[in-house]
């Protein structure tokens, strides 16, 4: 069990606590049973939250690809890049045309700034000053227009440099130099290892209790868990299986993880009463799990047991065997000779008597 409540923690406290007693000088504790998150364990499958495929937005001669397969880039390095002679020479033609936008415009701006002074001194029409007015309007219009054709210009020429939007792997090239890219052309795909989610697929009865609790934890390789806060419950089933999709988003940058694993979620449904023994009295002998317990006669006996998941280091929780209040022997081997020893005095009596 691997999602747990502080409630849990308190009643393991009482059941190293209460109880505590001394036969033969060994230490008991009583069986108690606590309060713990009841957790449905699904397979989920690892996905990438960036992945994408970057396609051609104008057109050109491939003249250099710098990344193949499975190689690592980084966010904004230059992935492929296309012919730009093209658009070198409108980008320039486009600079030439805004030079000379300005320059009709500032001669526009000085007739202007004439004629109003003649005008101000009554020796041009009003005609002449609103001619003036409708020429330099039309140049300031005109440079807006060159500065627009600029800014086009500038944006052909950055399309024939394919970056890259985020830091990733490469995961496949659909073009070889010397190609001829058109707009909407796929060029290079590619993921992004930083940002990963879990997608698992819910069965109706539970995806309820999963909106309510919103808690859930994630395995990793090597057996740790670990916390998903950010969960994301898709809001209609899969009409084929009855199943919802839930996304559980990871924290950033975990190693050895890759989109396509399999993965084990773990959801919060409620709450759940289990027994629990200490888990230094459970004795482990071949195929045989028990504990020494002291019966309601006071006598040292020995109970098999069928337990369920580990509460930590120190509790195990038990299936079958014993009951609430059951008290159990916290040091097995010290118990195990004394059990021997009570058998032997046991048949001695029986021998003499």
């Amino acid at each position: 069990m691997n999602i747990r409540t502080s409630v849990l923690f308190s009643g393991w406290l009482l059941l190293s606590l209460m109880g505590i007693s001394v036969h033969a000088e060994i230490k008991t504790g009583i069986v108690e049973e606590v309060a713990i998150p009841r957790v449905f364990r699904l397979d989920g499958v690892i996905e990438a939250i960036n992945q994408s495929t970057i396609s051609a937005q104008a057109n050109g001669q491939v003249e250099a690809i710098y990344y193949d397969v499975d190689d690592v880039v980084e966010q904004g390095a230059l992935l492929v890049k296309l012919k730009d002679t093209e658009q070198q020479a409108a980008l320039r033609r486009a600079e030439a045309d805004l030079r000379a936008a300005q320059a009709v415009l500032n001669d526009a701006r000085k007739n202007y700034n004439r004629i109003k002074g003649l005008h101000t001194k009554k020796l041009v029409a009003k005609s002449v000053l609103d001619s003036a007015q409708v020429e330099l309007n039309t140049a300031r219009a005109k440079l807006d227009v060159a500065r627009a054709a600029l800014e086009q210009a500038r944006e052909q020429l950055a399309y024939t440099r394919i970056t890259a939007p985020y830091t990733g792997i490469v995961t496949e090239r659909h073009v070889q130099v010397g190609e001829i890219a058109h707009p909407g052309m796929p060029l290079m795909s590619g993921i992004s290892l930083q940002e990963l989610r879990v997608t698992v697929d819910v069965p109706q009865s539970l995806i309820v209790a999963i909106r309510e609790q919103g808690k859930a934890q994630v395995e990793l390789p090597g057996g740790n868990w670990i916390e998903v806060q950010d969960l994301t419950v898709f809001p209609f089933a899969d009409p084929a299986t009855n199943t919802f999709k839930v996304r559980l988003k990871l924290p950033k940058n975990i190693d050895r993880l890759f989109p396509g694993m399999l993965v084990k979620a773990a959801f919060e449904t409620g709450v759940a009463s289990v027994l629990v023994v200490p888990a230094s009295a459970v004795v482990y002998r071949s195929e045989v799990t028990g504990v020494y317990v002291r019966d309601a006669d006071q006598q040292l006996r020995f109970r098999y047991v069928r337990l369920g998941d580990p509460l930590g280091e120190e509790a195990i929780t038990v299936l079958s065997g014993l009951h609430e209040g059951d008290e159990v022997y916290l040091d097995p081997i010290a118990a195990g000779v004394e059990l021997k020893r009570q058998r032997r005095q046991a048949q001695e009596s029986q021998v003499h008597g």
